[in-house]
């Protein structure tokens, strides 16, 4: 099988980059390297250093016609998505459209998206939250972009007949996450707990997110691959935990001498977040298989390893 991956030498997507070779497919990656590392993407991987909106790209997928395509390039910052709206909606719905545009003129059978589970709901009343009962009201420019690729997934599917999975992810952890980002809490507290420095907590640290490793994300893609359904899937672990207890189990791992130092709590940051992923069980036969625990020890290995 043919498979294109955008954003492939990103964090997730350099490990479905790594999964497709290892599984037998042929694979081409198109990043911009905006966030993404060229040593992240594996051997035997065709690289082309693209911007997801270009033309270049819609040239490059109708050349390479791929059989799937894991859509994994974006502008991921929430809080740059609000100061800058326009350059949200032109990487996240623009490219998208590009993207799309050019997978139906390549014959693509099927389309893997990547969206949010913890923007599309916008601020939900009931947890955990399941795609069929919980609203999509977005309250950042970021999840109104992500549910959009989801609505225009939707339309090429009635239209063309491409098939899609929208996967609405809870917070992905694990190797190769970026540090220096701003979703990347369990990456921010590895690296600054080995490097015995302190861990900013806004607020109380009592807000709680939906904690899910990247290796089951993958895995989550991967079966994909082996089946017919058609839709939006949520990707998490269906378990809360707050900043206060993921700050003590990351330190358990890491040690050092750095504390947990509070400061003013993120205007607009959701109290909760926890997602209800029993309809990825059904369809495809999917479940986390790592425990938040297995997957901090793992995380902080990767950065031992690089310190």
């Amino acid at each position: 099988m043919k498979a294109l991956v955008t954003g492939g030498a990103g964090f997730i997507g350099s490990h479905l980059s790594a999964a497709c070779v290892k599984a037998g497919h042929s694979v081409t990656v198109v990043d911009d390297l905006s966030s993404g590392h060229r040593a992240n993407v594996p051997e035997g991987v065709r690289f082309e250093e693209l911007d997801v909106r270009s033309t270049a790209t819609a040239t490059l997928v109708e050349e390479v016609k791929p059989d799937i395509i894991f859509h994994y390039a974006a502008q991921m910052n929430v809080r740059c998505s609000v100061e800058d709206p326009l350059f949200d909606a032109s990487v996240n719905i623009t490219g998208t459209i590009n993207l799309l545009e050019a997978a139906h003129k390549a014959g693509t059978r099927k389309v893997v998206f990547a969206s949010s589970g913890g923007t599309v709901y916008g601020n939900p009343e009931s947890f955990p939250c399941r795609e069929d009962a919980t609203p999509t009201h977005p309250v950042s420019p970021y999840g109104v972009s992500k549910l959009s690729g989801e609505h225009y997934l939707h339309y090429y599917h009635v239209t063309y007949a491409m098939d899609y999975v929208a996967f609405r992810y809870a917070n992905i952890y694990g190797p190769r996450q970026d540090p220096h980002g701003e979703a990347g809490v369990v990456a921010i507290f590895s690296q600054a707990l080995l490097g015995d420095r302190d861990c900013t907590i806004f607020g109380d640290g009592l807000q709680t997110r939906d904690y899910v490793f990247v290796d089951d994300v993958v895995s989550a893609n991967m079966a994909c691959l082996e089946r017919d359904f058609c839709g939006a899937l949520n990707i998490g672990t269906g378990r809360e935990t707050n900043v206060v207890d993921l700050f003590a189990a990351i330190k358990k791992h890491a040690g050092g001498s750095g504390k947990a130092v509070h400061a003013e709590a993120k205007e607009g940051e959701a109290r909760r977040n926890c997602l209800d992923a029993s309809r990825a069980n059904h369809e495809l036969g999917w479940r986390p298989a790592t425990s938040l625990d297995q997957g901090l020890a793992a995380t902080v290995d990767f950065f031992r390893s690089r310190s």
